[in-house]
């Protein structure tokens, strides 16, 4: 036996009170029951939020980006910000799914689901960013490379077209990956279905599903395959996205320590916002029994490890700055820590840095207020990360008369809360709609516990005799 194996068979991930026949109702309860009004309120409150985007949008596309607050050295501003901010978001699904089924913990069975959910709704809200910053929405797809009549091809040269090669890939094999994992799921609740439009809606999505073992095994199959794919990108994915920054000359941004430190951010950030919803979601939905303690406290510290890698990719920055004896470099780290954008900086540092130093104690670890607030907080200060990466550089460049202070204006602020709008409402519509555990991989983890606990008490008996 593994020691991976040995450690979660005498940690309970899972409440032992949990009998295989629970299973079914318990995760296929909220998509059966009627929706409370906190869902619909709070439903309401994130398409009001999408609402005020969609306004911004029409202002963007017919009055022009000027109503933001760009300026001559800082373009894109909170735009390009929220993309890097809800690519990062994105990863934490990818390495819950794949990387740590890959190294077969089990841990992620109850969590997996939601992680999942998560990366591809945060994909679809960085998706939007480079559409709306280029100006001419209904032109984007200039950017895909294909045949046409025009005997144009795209300049892979372009950071923007990495970047759309990055997305693309990233968010196919990830909503694949998702799917792949809810097809038996789908097949639970088709047949458990009391309506003939549940039936028929849980039916198509199914694909067909019959449980027999020639499905399981093309379903393990292409699991495996996704995962595999699925995991480079956790890497790859963010390093490009850092790459749209580190091969440009500017000050700040000319850094080849951009790419792990960005897949590093990534996970810190992804794995602060699955917290935050699992918190929740777990005592909305009564799933605490399936949703433990210990779960939160694994995704805890990672949390912890990762924002130690943050932190040490400030100070190497730093250090960088002073040891290459460049002025610019210089200037520009000094003023990040002491300049107009210092408030940024320093809040981005303690919520980054300083806050997660409480996960060195196991009882604040376990403690639902503490990691819920300190999710938080961590979110806060990555996408202050982002901000002060990008406008710090920007604002004072090498030439004196193109210096200008960037200040959102209230179209940056209100794409910006649109965003977390028409996140917070594709993950309440799954939420509602969907299985928000994977039954099928509960069920296992269940067998696998029955298992071992029926083979050590045939070697006690064994031992007896």
């Amino acid at each position: 036996m593994q020691p991976t194996e040995i450690k979660l068979i005498s940690e309970p991930l899972i409440s032992p009170k949990i009998q295989m026949g629970d299973v079914t109702a318990d995760i296929a309860r909220p998509t059966e029951r009627r929706p409370s009004k906190l869902w619909l309120a709070l439903l309401g409150l994130s398409m009001a939020c999408m609402g005020v985007g969609v306004v911004v949008v029409y202002y963007n596309v017919t009055v022009g980006l000027g109503i933001n607050g760009w300026n001559h050295p800082v373009m894109w501003g909170v735009y390009i910000t929220n993309f890097v901010f809800w690519i990062g978001i994105g990863h934490a699904g990818t390495l819950i799914s794949a990387i740590l089924f890959l190294l077969r913990q089990r841990w992620r069975t109850s969590i997996n689901r939601s992680a999942e959910a998560m990366t591809i709704f945060a994909v679809i809200c960085a998706g939007l960013f480079p559409v709306l910053h280029i100006g001419r929405a209904w032109i984007a797809y200039w950017v895909f490379p294909y045949p046409n009549e025009r005997l144009l091809w795209v300049n892979f040269r372009s950071p923007l077209v990495w970047d759309v090669f990055a997305i693309s890939t990233y968010f196919t094999i990830s909503l694949l990956f998702w799917y792949q994992g809810l097809i038996p799921d789908f097949a639970t609740l088709r047949d458990k279905a009391t309506t003939a439009i549940r039936k028929k809606i849980y039916g198509l999505l199914s694909l067909g599903w019959t449980g027999s073992v020639r499905d399981w095994n093309h379903y393990e199959k292409a699991y495996l395959l996704f995962a595999g794919l699925a995991t480079p990108l956790v890497l790859s994915v963010h390093s490009i996205v850092s790459m749209d920054f580190a091969v440009s000359l500017l000050p700040g941004w000319h850094s080849t320590i951009f790419p792990p430190y960005f897949v590093a951010g990534a996970i810190f950030s992804g794995m602060a916002m699955v917290v935050t919803l699992l918190v929740v979601m777990r005592k909305f939905f009564n799933l605490q029994e399936y949703i433990t303690i210990n779960h939160l406290e694994y995704m805890n510290k990672i949390i912890l490890v990762t924002s130690l890698m943050v932190g040490y990719a400030y100070l190497v920055e730093f250090f960088i700055a002073w040891y290459s004896e460049n002025p610019f470099e210089r200037y520009t780290f000094w003023s990040r820590a002491t300049g107009d954008y210092a408030w940024a900086f320093w809040i981005m540092f303690i919520c980054n840095v300083v806050v997660p130093h409480i996960f060195w104690f196991k009882k604040m670890r376990r403690h639902l207020p503490v990691m819920f607030i300190v999710s938080i907080l961590v979110n806060v200060g990555m996408w202050l990360e982002r901000f002060v990466i990008i406008v710090t550089s920007l604002h004072r460049d090498y030439i004196p008369s193109n210096w200008a202070y960037y200040k959102p204006r209230l179209p940056d602020i209100g794409i910006t809360l649109a965003s977390f709008g028409l996140f917070f409402t594709l993950f309440l519509l799954f939420a509602r709609f969907f299985p928000t555990v994977s039954m099928a991989e509960i069920k296992g983890v269940l067998g696998h516990f029955s298992g071992s606990k029926n083979k050590s008490k045939e070697k006690d008996q064994r031992g007896q005799n």
